[in-house]
């Protein structure tokens, strides 16, 4: 990457041809701000335009072609650690479907100085989502609420998909021990980051429902998200049982770039 690059984006994608392009151009405005597409093998072509846009701006955009299994969690467990290969000092979480917009960018890398994991809050200041219905609403401050009784976390949004990591914060992370696949990848990253001692912080964000494309959110990926909480809470319990079993971080082998 370019050595005047300080900070990476890990952007997931399925089927977000109509929204990489703008929400890319909109990233790398932002100077010292790199992008990393993982695509998981979209049969829209996401992958394509994304290796066009690398092409055509160079080391600021890097892609990773995912084969196999799918899913936001191993997505992200592939961007992220391909990400401590890089020489970036701050990375981030962002989806692409500009729910989570970049104009917070510089807040986020703000406070970074003072955070080891920073979070894009809907919900730090109240409710701030637009576009949502009713139902929805209630679902995402129901199931923080839940995450936050039973795992003891403190952030408001603990299911945000909006993070700033320091490097050496996320090189702490035991990438072995995540299992989720599912949006409930995110409940169990912050968990790990608890664990580990980081210090979370939040910025307020206004979180706008997607501009195109489908939810990616299933009957399945709100089943896993029940149950993760009560796995991480019995993980917990017997890492205090039997403190040698935590697990350290380990190098995990991620897909080559293309």
């Amino acid at each position: 990457m370019e050595r005047d690059v300080r900070a990476l984006v890990v952007l997931p994608t399925y089927n977000e041809r109509e929204n990489l392009p703008g929400i890319v151009e909109a990233i790398l405005g932002y100077p010292g701000v790199a992008v990393l597409v993982v695509d998981d093998n979209s049969p829209d072509g996401t992958g394509r335009l994304a290796d066009e846009l690398a092409r055509r701006h160079g080391d600021r955009v890097r892609v990773i072609h995912r084969e196999g299994l799918r899913g936001l969690g191993r997505s992200y467990l592939d961007g992220l650690q391909q990400a401590l290969n890089s020489d970036a000092e701050l990375i981030l979480q962002m989806d692409a479907d500009w729910s989570h917009d970049p104009s917070y960018l510089p807040q986020m890398l703000a406070a970074a100085a003072e955070y080891d994991v920073v979070i894009g809050s809907r919900y730090v200041q109240g409710v701030s989502v637009v576009n949502w219905p009713l139902r929805r609403i209630l679902l995402s401050t129901l199931a923080n609420r839940y995450v936050r009784e039973i795992l003891g976390l403190v952030p408001h949004d603990c299911t945000s998909g909006y993070r700033c990591w320091r490097r050496e914060a996320l090189a702490r992370i035991p990438f072995g021990a995540i299992a989720s696949e599912g949006y409930a990848f995110l409940v169990e990253l912050l968990f790990e980051a608890d664990a580990t001692g980081c210090r979370i912080g939040e910025v307020p964000i206004i979180f706008v429902e997607r501009r195109a494309g489908a939810s990616k959110v299933s009957k399945r990926v709100l089943f896993e998200s029940l149950l993760t909480p009560w796995r991480l809470l019995g993980r917990r319990l017997l890492r205090h049982a039997h403190p040698t079993r935590r697990p350290e971080p380990q190098p995990t082998l991620v897909p080559r770039e293309r």
